[in-house]
């Protein structure tokens, strides 16, 4: 499925962080914001808010644009509040294209990952410094 048929939002921060100048930022649809970096040699999205059908583009666009020009894409998604299967399946299809890692999902992310298998096939780890590291 090409990118402009998947629906997705943008989000990016590295939480305890002070942000880069480099930092790319912006509001998002559905009250989120994206802000991009990079750190330690992978390139770092970070989610904050609700991601579903209708709030998920913002995060699709950014995690695709990151995925063309990095080898390796982090998705900080700490600040995720809540997350149904579009982001499951913007996640999956990120995962096909390049090294993803998600960081320290909260817990109701956790629980769709596991519940849904898809926690066996995408590779989580507690920190954006472990994510960027593995």
């Amino acid at each position: 499925m090409s990118w402009d048929k998947a629906v997705m939002p943008r989000l990016m921060s590295h939480v305890g962080a002070e942000q880069l100048p480099e930092q790319v930022d912006g509001p998002a649809q559905g009250g989120g914001a994206v802000i991009q970096y990079e750190w330690r040699g992978a390139w770092v999205v970070v989610a904050h808010g609700s991601y579903d059908l209708h709030s998920i583009t913002p995060l699709a666009d950014a995690l695709e644009t990151a995925a063309r020009k990095h080898p390796k894409v982090v998705l900080d998604a700490s600040g995720v509040a809540f997350a149904d299967s579009a982001l499951l399946n913007l996640l999956i299809l990120v995962h096909r294209s390049v090294t993803l890692r998600v960081a320290a999902p909260p817990q109701q992310l956790r629980q769709l990952l596991e519940i849904t298998g898809v926690d066996t096939v995408l590779e989580t780890r507690e920190t954006v410094d472990d994510a960027a590291l593995s």
